[in-house]
């Protein structure tokens, strides 16, 4: 006669909590890859106004790729860049989060287009001096004409940037000349009529020479310029509506650039 024990049976969990509990680790795992990618690789975002037509009109939702930027990787002359707002650039309206409980958690995941941000190509990088206009209307950077006919809304008299208000620097083709502070970058919309962009917050030269012996203003007049920490990413590509996919490139036309 066999003296040893029974086995004890061995608990195992039902099936409807096995699958609630499965259910519950993917959602856990797919959650931390999202922020993963989202902190490292690439990041959803929409196009807030129309300073980015004809290439990328309001809504349009884009991705935008961060390696290219990492370690020694800089921004180049005609990327288009996503970049925090460097200091009132944004109204109220347009620096606003995602409305709504859901909209707000998949916005911090990056499965949810992120506001509060701007979209703009980079013009000049440090160093550069951007001129606007040469004798046909384009924008020269280090004396070197571009070329923008392909991807900027069509402008009457030049290739310059939006009418400004009264007692601002610039506006339209009346000429002006910027230099690139270190660590930042100059940028503009493709919609020139239509971007409040870098050439629209330029400090005028009278408060250029002013700024020498005034801290507060130095600073305002900084504020033309985007640091570099400031970039997100490069958009790569339009994905959504999906009739307009395509990929972006930077214009062969800031090849030709030479360096400051």
């Amino acid at each position: 006669m066999s003296t040893d024990a029974p086995e004890t049976a061995k608990p195992h969990r039902s099936g409807p909590v096995r699958v609630v509990v499965e259910t519950a680790v993917l959602i856990v795992v797919a959650v931390v890859l999202a922020l993963v990618v989202k902190t490292f690789f690439v990041q959803a975002f929409y196009i807030p106004s129309i300073s980015m037509e004809p290439g990328l009109k309001i809504n349009d939702r884009i991705l935008v790729e961060k390696p290219s930027y990492w370690l020694h990787g800089q921004p180049r002359r005609g990327d288009v860049i996503v970049f925090a707002d460097p200091g009132r650039w944004l109204d109220a309206d347009a620096d606003a989060p995602p409305t709504g409980a859901v909209g707000r958690v998949l916005a911090k995941v990056g499965l949810y287009p992120t506001g509060g941000h701007l979209v703009k190509r980079v013009i000049g990088v440090a160093g550069d001096t951007v001129h606007c206009c040469d004798s046909h209307g384009r924008i020269e950077v280090n004396g070197q004409p571009l070329d923008e006919d392909g991807f900027i809304a069509r402008q009457e008299d030049c290739d310059g940037p939006m009418e400004q208000a009264e007692g601002t620097y610039g506006g339209g083709c009346r000429g002006w000349t910027a230099k690139v502070p270190a660590g930042r970058l100059f940028v503009m919309g493709d919609n020139r009529g239509d971007s409040a962009d870098s050439s629209y917050h330029l400090c005028s030269p009278p408060e250029l020479r002013r700024a020498k012996t005034n801290a507060t203003l130095a600073r305002r007049c900084q504020n033309a310029f985007v640091p570099v920490s400031l970039v997100v990413g490069k958009v790569v590509a339009l994905v959504w509506p999906a009739s307009h996919f395509r990929f972006l490139h930077r214009p062969a036309t800031f090849d030709h650039v030479p360096n400051a």
